[in-house]
């Protein structure tokens, strides 16, 4: 929520420039106070949930920002970076769905509006926040499911490629637009472990070719091309995209968490490197889990058929 003196600042500006005239019952005073509670009224574009029991370690991160169809504009990005760093300080934490609240689309990208009005220093803080902002979702530790119901374009879809799996409806739509843009999908740092942008990580995703045809040409596909190029895990009905990702969650919900962090770890820096390196990595990340009262649980639930408790110990 932003703070009430700063809100109250900007509150005056704008009174001062729409003040009402000599005569009128409304005071400066007055519009300011009801501009400022107008503006805190406002729903937050980001919004993080933790379910309850039986769904406990899981997360719901909403987009919520309809009069943009969730653009991704300042706020809306310190938001997401909120949400990020309460999730990654949260043990809970086992598996984030990050859906949307607005009919139709995930998210439709950046806000361009918003971007015509920066200079050069802001749009490169705001790129290199967007680049940080994605990566931490590569980065986060535990799984991430993107739910994806309608629009998916520049932005959005990278959104959704930075997390580990999406989940579409079958009226869902994507494209990577920005060279018609004069410019280049991606938010990339070369010293980056995790690749942000779309340069990066589709061609990971699709193959060289495919990515290079859809990043020259722009054009937008559908959750059929989707799911047959492997953007996406699943598709399924219209509507039904957030079922079948908590289906998922709850799935991997049930698994040993220090062991998903892991096997997450083995596989991200695994696919980096060369093979030898990459099964060096991936013995470290076993070594994690040897010595923990989950796999003592595990097997103690194996041996007496019943379903294991893990606590992520």
């Amino acid at each position: 929520m932003r703070s009430l003196r700063g809100l109250l600042a900007v509150s005056g500006h704008l009174a001062a420039r729409h003040a009402p005239p000599s005569g009128a019952s409304s005071s400066p005073h007055s519009v300011l106070f009801a501009r400022a509670l107008q503006i805190l009224s406002q729903p937050e574009p980001v919004r993080l949930h933790k379910l309850s029991a039986p769904d406990s370690g899981i997360v719901e991160l909403r987009l919520e920002r309809p009069e943009a169809r969730n653009a991704i504009g300042k706020e809306m990005l310190k938001g997401l970076r909120s949400a990020m760093d309460k999730v990654k300080a949260d043990s809970t934490a086992n598996v984030v769905l990050v859906a949307s609240s607005v009919p139709k689309v995930f998210c439709a990208g950046a806000d361009l509006k918003e971007r015509r009005l920066m200079g050069p220093s802001e749009v490169r803080e705001f790129v290199n926040t967007l680049r940080a902002t994605f990566s931490s979702f590569e980065a986060l530790p535990i799984p991430t499911i993107a739910v994806v119901e309608g629009a998916a374009f520049g932005g959005g879809l990278e959104l959704a490629l930075s997390c580990d799996l999406r989940i579409c409806g079958e009226s869902a739509t994507f494209s990577l637009p920005e060279t018609g843009l004069a410019i280049i999908p991606g938010y990339v740092s070369r010293m980056a472990l995790y690749f942000s942008g779309g340069t990066q990580r589709l061609p990971r995703i699709v193959g060289r070719a495919r990515a290079k045809e859809l990043i020259f040409t722009g054009r937008r596909f559908d959750a059929t091309e989707a799911v047959n190029m492997g953007v996406v895990n699943y598709c399924v009905p219209g509507g039904e995209a957030y079922q079948k990702a908590l289906e998922l969650a709850r799935e991997i919900n049930q698994k040993g968490p220090l062991a998903i962090r892991m096997a997450k770890k083995a596989i991200n820096e695994g696919v980096e490197v060369d093979l030898s390196s990459a099964l060096a990595v991936e013995e470290e990340c076993y070594e994690q889990v040897l010595h923990t009262q989950d796999r003592l649980e595990g097997l103690a639930a194996f041996a007496e058929k019943r379903r294991p408790l893990y606590t992520g110990k």
